[in-house]
């Protein structure tokens, strides 16, 4: 609902209209004056109004945080997956608004855009990799795009932004565990406790993602022909059991892959010994979650016990610090040197395109053809002497 008034100044008319904003639901005025009749007035207040109404009035200051966080309530919780929400909430709240604070939504220009996105990419600032700043990208692109249909925005300044390839530091290389250590790393979190053993030799034999290896239930393999189906993962932070499966982290992430003879008798075993606990639990053992990695009644592994058994192993092992998600690069890598082609690679890991494992794993492939090279050199030089 609005009202419109209408009085004289200076013998110009003026008219002010009191309406609802359609998106805060908070009352607001507009008004203009300087017109020479009142119905030319009246003309104008009609149009404003019905501007006004649906949004569609540019000029109305609107801060970008509160936009945000309307945006974020309106069109994406319980319309998206609960990681999807969740990823674009810490976007939100940790990388967007701490960097443009309490600006106007209409006051963002392309220019200033683009600066947001240099800095989060830039190594002397955030130092966050082409992926990351697309990720973030997204989530504000989505947003105002929202905001330019509902009429809040003209155009969408995040329209033509570039996010550039940010240059290696030194020793800034990929981290993944050398061919060479990871036997010495299996040993060691063998005798640290099997069931980290059984879970990261998985994750380097296949390049599972932590959450998609920990959601895998005993239907998702195929012994048969030995495969594992990947449609979903673990939310660590679930509280209940019926709530512990989530989305994939995208819809290219669900996929089929094959494992080795070795992993699926690794597994075989596994199961064997796992079923030695139903037995002795009997009714204490969580039966209907039916997780191929948990812990000895059935409930999942907590992400604290796999983050610090993965910390420790490799201490204990004497190998170099590094993330657990490095398993999945230790698993590409793998496959690089097994010469397996990039397409290969990309659908195995999930990848949504090609491009993004090329731009993850390019400088490896190269520094195992320079490699393969050498060794070639090496091998003609001795058959030429």
């Amino acid at each position: 609902m609005s009202s419109i008034s209408y009085r004289q100044h200076k013998g110009k008319w003026e008219y002010r209209i009191v309406y609802e904003d359609p998106f805060t639901q908070k009352p607001k005025e507009k008004s203009k004056r300087g017109f020479r009749t009142k119905p030319e007035a009246r003309y104008a207040a009609q149009e404003m109004e019905k501007k006004l109404l649906n949004g569609n009035e540019y000029d109305t200051p609107f801060a970008l945080k509160n936009y945000l966080r309307e945006w974020l309530t309106t069109f994406k919780e319980n319309n998206v997956s609960k990681n999807t929400y969740e990823l674009h909430e810490h976007n939100v709240e940790n990388h967007i608004i701490p960097y443009f604070k309490d600006i106007n939504i209409t006051d963002i220009k392309p220019m200033m855009y683009q600066k947001f996105i240099n800095y989060l990419i830039d190594e002397d600032q955030q130092d966050y990799s082409k992926r990351t700043t697309e990720i973030i990208h997204g989530t504000m692109f989505n947003a105002l795009n929202k905001a330019v249909s509902m009429g809040k925005l003209e155009k969408n300044p995040c329209l033509d932004v570039e996010i550039k390839i940010k240059p290696k530091k030194n020793g800034d290389d990929l981290k993944y565990m050398k061919s060479e250590d990871i036997s010495l790393f299996l040993k060691t979190a063998y005798k640290y406790g099997y069931i980290y053993y059984i879970y990261f030799k998985t994750l380097i034999n296949t390049g599972l993602r932590k959450g998609e290896a920990a959601a895998l239930q005993w239907d998702d393999i195929d012994f048969k022909e030995n495969k594992i189906k990947i449609t979903k993962t673990l939310d660590f932070k679930a509280k209940t059991r019926d709530e512990i499966f989530g989305d994939t982290k995208t819809y290219h992430s669900k996929r089929v892959i094959k494992i080795n003879k070795l992993l699926a008798d690794d597994l075989r075993m596994h199961m064997k010994y796992q079923n030695d606990n139903k037995l002795i639990l009997n009714e204490a053992y969580d039966h209907k979650s039916n997780l191929v990695f948990a812990r000895k009644d059935g409930s999942f592994l907590p992400k604290s016990s796999l983050f610090n058994a993965f910390e420790r192993i490799l201490k204990r092992a004497g190998l170099q610090k590094l993330p657990i998600h490095s398993t999945r690069h230790t698993h590409a890598v793998l496959l690089l040197e097994s010469k397996a082609s990039m397409k290969y690679i990309q659908e195995r890991l999930g990848h949504k395109s090609i491009e993004i494992t090329a731009d993850i794993y390019s400088h490896i492939s190269d520094k195992i053809d320079n490699d393969s090279m050498d060794q070639y050199d090496d091998y003609m030089n001795t058959i030429l002497e």
